[in-house]
C-alpha cells in the first residue's frame, strides 16, 4: 500500500504511457490551472469567457486526448494507442465554441483574441494528455506573455492611431453624407469605412465611421458642430477593440 501511494510509484504513472487514473487526474489538474490562467486574464479584460470556459475548454481537450489513447489501448491492445483520432476533432470543434465568443455588430468587431485564446488552450489540452507537460506550461506562460506585454507594446506603438467608431443617427434618410465627412476632413479625422442602416418606418439614418485621428483631436468640438447642424439624435465615440 505504501509503494502504491510513494512519490516514485505516483511519478510513474504521471510519466507511464498507457493511461491510467493517477496520471488522467494529474493531466485534468494540470489542464484546469493552465486554462484558468489564460481565462483569468481573459476576465481581468472585461471578457465573458473567464476562467471557468477556458478551464472547462483545457479539460474537455485533455480528455478528450486521454479517451482517444485509452480506447486503442483497452480495446485493440494497440500500445501507442491512436491519439489523433478523436482529439483531431477537438481543434475543428473549437472553431464553433470560438465563433461564439465573436461579435459583430454595426461595424465593430470584438472577441477575435478571445477565441484565438480558446482554439491555443485547447491545443494545450491536447499537449496535457499527450504528456506533454512542460510544452504545455511553456506554451500557457507564452499565451499570458502575449495578451499582456505585446498588448502594451501595441499600445505604445501605434498611440494614437487606434481606430474608432463614431456613430452618427439622424431623423430624416441620408442621401449624401458628404457634408458629414467635411467635418471630419476640417478636424483631420480619416475615415478608413462608412456603414449605413436606414429605417424607413421611422424615418431616420445611422452612420458608423470607421475613423483614424490622434490623440489631440477634439471630439467634443467636432460634435458640437456636427449637432449644430441640426435633426441629429445621438452621436457616439468608440474604440474599436478585438480583444
Amino acid at each position: 500500500m505504501e509503494e502504491m501511494f510513494g512519490i516514485t510509484n505516483w511519478l510513474e504513472q504521471v510519466n507511464d504511457e498507457d493511461v491510467n487514473f493517477v496520471g488522467s487526474v494529474f493531466k485534468l489538474l494540470l489542464s484546469m490551472v493552465l486554462g484558468a490562467m489564460v481565462g483569468l486574464e481573459r476576465r481581468h479584460k472585461g471578457q465573458i469567457a473567464g476562467m471557468r470556459t477556458f478551464a472547462l475548454i483545457s479539460m474537455g481537450a485533455t480528455l478528450a486526448m486521454l479517451v482517444s489513447i485509452y480506447i486503442p489501448q483497452e480495446y485493440l491492445g494497440l500500445k501507442n494507442g491512436d491519439p489523433g483520432r478523436i482529439a483531431a476533432q477537438v481543434i475543428s470543434g473549437i472553431g464553433f465554441l470560438g465563433a461564439g465568443a465573436i461579435i459583430q455588430m454595426k461595424g465593430s468587431v470584438r472577441g477575435l483574441t478571445t477565441a484565438a485564446g480558446m482554439w491555443m488552450t485547447a491545443s494545450i489540452g491536447l499537449a496535457v494528455g499527450a504528456g506533454m507537460y512542460w510544452v504545455a506550461v511553456i506554451a500557457s506562460v507564452l499565451i499570458i506573455l502575449v495578451l499582456t506585454l505585446l498588448e502594451l507594446c501595441e499600445k505604445k506603438l501605434f498611440r494614437g492611431k487606434e481606430q474608432k467608431i463614431v456613430r452618427l443617427k439622424v431623423n430624416y434618410i441620408v442621401t449624401d453624407a458628404s457634408p458629414f465627412r467635411q467635418f471630419f476632413t476640417n478636424y483631420h479625422v480619416h475615415i478608413s469605412d462608412e456603414f449605413f442602416r436606414y429605417d424607413y418606418t421611422l424615418g431616420t439614418t445611422t452612420i458608423n465611421f470607421m475613423v483614424r485621428s490622434q490623440d489631440k483631436t477634439d471630439f467634443i468640438a467636432l460634435f458640437d458642430e456636427i449637432h449644430a447642424t441640426g435633426n441629429v439624435l445621438s452621436l457616439t465615440l468608440t474604440n474599436e477593440v478585438n480583444n
